[in-house]
């Protein structure tokens, strides 16, 4: 499996201007939220005209799409990597929490800006990050299938059970911080035993 990117965060001045743009842009929009940041708020805290914003990217969702294009879009495929696994199935419901955990921490900034109310996107913007969110729990719903065919899950409801995961794993971009004392992989342990306790109860537990 292809591990999550490990890539040094370039420089402003390494990026170049476009990039520049999309990471002050990252920036503002995971403070201050999709709606909270203006066209002039990017253009401020770059020291550039309004102008320059609108050439690369037409308006602000232009620039939220190109954001979303260049870190966010490639989890699902990171996902269905994992997916495509040969080993026991909660192990592989596991590593492909633990892979989700990486990539979002990785894409920290990013990650947050899916979560924007799409009420405030085009239809055009809606329907991108629908397709994205319908690809992830297309992913979570197929592996969730596998686990109950197998007699691990007992629910009925795995679409209920996948946005409890993903509720848990989009608090942990808010409360997490690296360096903190119990350690990155320490805290994504904690995290998934959580998620499995609620799946299947014991670890111990037998397929039927």
């Amino acid at each position: 499996m292809r591990k999550p990117e490990k890539l040094e965060k370039k420089t402003k001045k390494k990026l170049g201007p476009k990039g520049q743009l999309m990471d002050t842009a990252i920036d503002l929009f995971a403070e201050k939220g999709f709606s909270g940041t203006s066209i002039r708020d990017i253009a401020n805290a770059m020291g550039v005209s309004a102008s320059s914003i609108y050439h690369f990217f037409g308006n602000k969702e232009g620039l939220w799409i190109a954001i979303l294009r260049y870190s966010v879009e490639e989890l699902p495929a990171q996902l269905r990597e994992v997916c495509q696994l040969d080993m026991d199935p909660v192990e592989r419901f596991e590593l492909l929490v633990r892979t989700h955990l990486k990539y979002s921490e990785h894409h920290r900034r990013e990650s947050k800006i899916l979560l924007i109310d799409e009420g405030m996107l085009s239809p055009e913007g809606q329907r991108i990050n629908r397709k994205l969110q319908t690809e992830i729990m297309d992913i979570y719903l197929e592996q969730l299938q596998i686990l109950k065919d197998l007699g691990y899950i007992q629910t009925p409801y795995l679409k209920v059970a996948a946005f409890n995961i993903f509720g848990v794993l989009n608090w942990v971009l808010r409360w997490y911080r690296p360096g903190g004392k119990l350690g990155e992989a320490a805290t994504y342990d904690e995290v998934i035993n959580f998620i499995m306790q609620g799946l299947i109860g014991s670890r111990d537990r037998k397929a039927k």
